[in-house]
């Protein structure tokens, strides 16, 4: 597998930021761990946001503080997939969301990239001192599943959430 690396997204990764999204449109692919990216259709918009994320004094209520990274390729810069790490948790992210999402373009998947992703995103955990890592997974996804194992995940408890309407798994990975 190539050498991929985190990067903090700034504005020359702006067209392959679009075209990362477009893929997950055009194969009718869930949008996980990219801190909202999909959302915006201005990425200078989206990029303050990323910025305000880290911005722990002035958290909106109900918001947690998170940092937000592209997974590039180091041979052709394309960005393979995101990673969102949320530094603390508060009520729904202890409960359904967790500190981590994370998601692999439709295209690059099953070439081991989301295990690697991960265990990049948790040595940015160790940086934050998150010593107990909690990720989430709809019980369908077991490729997720199966990368958070990897990554030395231990299934806590499953439960139907009425915020994704299906079962929802929780792991812990202890760092």
């Amino acid at each position: 597998m190539d050498c991929v690396r985190l990067v903090y997204p700034t504005k020359e990764y702006e067209e392959r930021a679009n075209k990362f999204i477009k893929e997950f449109y055009e194969y009718n692919s869930e949008i996980n761990g990219t801190g909202g990216l999909h959302r915006y259709k201005n990425y200078d918009e989206w990029l303050l946001k990323i910025k305000k994320d880290l911005d722990i004094a002035n958290i909106p209520t109900g918001r947690v503080p998170a940092s937000t990274y592209f997974y590039i390729r180091n041979t052709d810069e394309k960005i393979i997939g995101m990673i969102n790490i949320r530094h603390k948790l508060n009520e729904f992210t202890l409960q359904e969301g967790g500190h981590i999402g994370y998601s692999i373009r439709p295209t690059e998947r099953k070439k081991g990239y989301a295990t690697t992703l991960l265990k990049a995103g948790l040595i940015k955990c160790k940086e934050l001192n998150i010593q107990n890592v909690l990720i989430t997974c709809d019980k369908i996804n077991v490729a997720s599943a199966k990368v958070i194992m990897n990554n030395g995940g231990k299934l806590e408890n499953e439960f139907f959430s009425d915020t994704y309407n299906q079962i929802v798994q929780r792991y812990w990975i202890n760092l």
